[in-house]
């Protein structure tokens, strides 16, 4: 099992940034790719970006430009660097991660929320 640990979020005005950190812990080894998701009240859980373990990024359009992910590995922590927000960004983040052949594993943890508010 996979156990995943999300932590980083808070309230921040508009136009401003926040780092998010994923942590795992347990079977890493199985890791392939690990992703950002959020979701906002009333809405579906979305992708916002993910990492594989060489190094490979996906954005969703929303974020381009805006956000960027990274890994340390020798940390087992995936980040989200968070700049220019926007209130729309407004959602609980989670991270989980898959392996090669997209498999989900572990569960969806506790998430960290970001409020983008004046």
């Amino acid at each position: 099992q996979v156990q995943f640990v999300e932590s980083g979020g808070g309230l921040v005005q508009p136009g401003g940034s926040l780092r998010l950190s994923c942590a795992a812990s347990g079977s890493i080894f199985s890791i392939y790719v690990t992703g950002w998701y959020r979701q906002a009240p009333g809405k579906q859980r979305e992708l916002v970006a993910d990492i594989t373990r060489g190094g490979s990024t996906n954005y969703a359009d929303s974020v381009k430009g805006r956000f960027t992910i990274s890994r340390d590995n020798a940390k087992n922590t995936v980040y989200l660097q968070m700049n220019i927000l926007k209130p729309e960004d407004t959602a609980v983040y989670y991270c989980r991660a898959s392996t090669y052949a997209r498999v989900m594993l572990g569960n969806w943890g506790q998430g960290t929320q970001v409020t983008v508010s004046a």
